[in-house]
């Protein structure tokens, strides 16, 4: 079973136990995050698609940590000028471990009732 949700304006294919980078969601470390807004469930080929987002569907996480992520180096320069200006900027991440994904008996009766 896999799932297709929004973190941050992000979307992510995600599937129970995977650990992925996000944006930082919150300062609270080992914290339930419950994200609602999936855009796609599949489970098992039973595959239901939202508009635009899977009604009683749910994505349940773990936070482990909040780090920085890869420096980008931002340089700027004019040539012949003397003008030369070098910033490095570290975005602030989650790093989330999925615990579950959940979809109402509600979504799945429309689910089977649309398929007919």
């Amino acid at each position: 079973m896999y799932a297709v949700v929004e973190i941050g304006g992000h979307q992510y294919r995600v599937s129970e136990g995977d650990v992925l980078f996000v944006d930082k969601q919150s300062d609270e470390v080992d914290q339930e995050l419950t994200f609602d807004r999936v855009m796609l469930v599949n489970d098992d080929g039973n595959v239901t698609v939202g508009k635009p987002a899977v009604e009683g569907a749910a994505v349940t996480a773990t936070l482990l940590d909040n780090v920085k992520s890869d420096k980008v180096i931002v340089f700027k320069k004019k040539r012949r000028k003397g003008y030369k200006v070098k910033r490095g900027h570290r975005q602030p991440m989650s790093q989330i471990e999925i615990n579950s994904i959940s979809v109402s008996s509600a979504s799945k009766e429309e689910s089977s009732s649309e398929e007919e």
